[in-house]
């Protein structure tokens, strides 16, 4: 009797979750991985730390080597690209080093992940321009920093990655200009903390402009203008654009599947819409707890639903029961952590939102080193739910466990009130014995009081 055949497009989290858990789930399966590049398994997440030389070489961002996966069985397929799929005939269309061929599955898995979006900025083709997305990208960056030494660099977006990078290239002694079309840095947080930010950005030495358009890219003798819309014109030698993700959508749509503006359609199972596809990852739809359905691409996200997408692909029931949106990140010594929703979104989604913000400490003053943290809560105030919450604070004052802390209550439905009741650890040197998180939570009671 033959095998039968599990095929999984996608190297990066959703992929490499999704075949090792088909072949976790039923040894028995033959189970094939189709990678567009060489880098099967590598952590893109931690880019900025190898472009800034915090993390030696690029080795070291594998997850797993290419021998550690196929010692489990599962065979890979390296530089070779999906081009379509037929599923009628269940076979998947394929190319390596310009050879045509087809791949016949039983099941498919498809993570492609998704790709840079680039806006169509004259100029974004010159050489020292970058996107960053994947390792290719990191490679290319790491090569043209090594050849060119670049003094001045500028990163047209202040998300995550661009402030990330902003670190990297800061401490690759480069003069960094971060420019950003919307008011405010990382706009995934309150407007409060981004000035915040700002500020400790700027005590770095990172140049940040906000509400600014960059118009166009530029050669100038040896380096790079950018011309703002205002005029002002940013002399650089390496430029960065890093402005969100736009899910790959074209292998989904030759197989049929139902794409909402441009993420595959899943279910809880992460199976489609077409009998034996599923799909899972950066390119596919998000169920939110508290926004429905939405488009969130996350690495964290990405490694839960291709788990999920393996088990059901290799026979099992398994059911992803989406996100709160949890996100954090390091940029130099301060560490910002959100979950949930901020209270704009709360009111676009029918909520009353409340939203305290509380100054405190990540352990006991009498303790050395205790350093502030701010934590800024969003409950509702009809239903007392917990809505979201984000902390700001020195890296190593415990923001990642805090956040990761109110998540678990948004997961479970918690009330502002019931955090007061969760049992957290506690000794001087770590925290108080109520925890900041439920200090926030106490100052979000008493305004609440007072608005009664």
């Amino acid at each position: 009797m033959a095998q039968t055949r599990v095929v999984v497009v996608g190297g990066s989290d959703a992929g490499v979750m999704a075949a090792l858990w088909a072949k976790a789930t039923d040894s028995s399966l033959h189970v094939e991985m189709v990678v567009k590049d060489q880098w099967v398994n590598y952590s893109v997440c931690g880019a900025p730390m190898f472009l800034g030389g915090e993390v030696p070489s690029v080795e070291k961002l594998a997850h797993r080597s290419l021998s550690d996966i196929e010692a489990l069985g599962i065979h890979v397929h390296l530089n070779t690209e999906a081009l379509a799929v037929d599923g009628n005939s269940q076979v998947l269309h394929v190319v390596h080093q310009g050879v045509e061929r087809f791949v016949p599955f039983d099941r498919l898995v498809i993570a492609q992940g998704a790709q840079a979006a680039v806006p169509p900025l004259p100029g974004r083709d010159l050489p020292g321009v970058f996107s960053l997305h994947d390792m290719e990208d990191t490679v290319r960056i790491d090569r043209f920093i090594a050849q060119y030494q670049p003094q001045r660099a500028v990163i047209v977006g202040a998300g995550y990655i661009g402030l990330e990078m902003a670190d990297a290239l800061t401490h690759r002694h480069m003069t960094v200009t971060v420019v950003e079309r919307l008011p405010q840095v990382l706009p995934t947080v309150d407007r409060e903390f981004a000035h915040r930010l700002a500020g400790h950005l700027g005590a770095h030495g990172v140049h940040v402009m906000t509400d600014t358009t960059i118009e166009r890219i530029e050669r100038a003798g040896q380096g790079l203008v950018l011309t703002c819309h205002t005029g002002e014109r940013l002399d650089a030698d390496m430029v960065m654009i890093v402005v969100g993700v736009r899910p790959h959508a074209s292998l989904a749509q030759s197989a049929g599947l139902h794409v909402h503006q441009g993420a595959v359609v899943v279910d809880e199972r992460m199976a489609t819409n077409r009998a034996h596809i599923w799909a899972a990852g950066d390119g596919v739809i998000t169920q939110h707890q508290l926004l429905g359905t939405t488009y969130l691409p996350l690495g964290t996200t990405a490694h839960k639903q291709g788990r999920i997408a393996g088990i059901n692909a290799a026979g099992g029931q398994a059911v992803f029961r989406g996100v709160v949106g949890t996100q954090v990140v390091k940029i130099f010594d301060w560490v910002v952590g959100r979950t949930g929703l901020k209270e704009e979104e709360a009111r676009k989604v029918g909520f009353t939102p409340l939203t305290v913000e509380s100054e405190l400490t990540d352990h006991k003053v009498y303790y050395p080193g205790a350093s502030p943290l701010w934590i800024r809560l969003t409950g509702d105030q009809h239903t007392r739910r917990l809505l979201g919450a984000q902390i700001m604070g020195q890296y190593g004052a415990e923001v990642a466990k805090r956040i990761d802390l109110f998540a678990i209550g948004l997961m479970q439905g918690a009330l502002v009130d019931d955090v007061n009741d969760w049992d957290l650890s506690y000794t001087p040197p770590v925290s108080s014995p109520f925890d900041p998180v439920q200090m926030a939570a106490q100052a979000w009671q008493a305004a609440w009081k007072t608005q009664q």
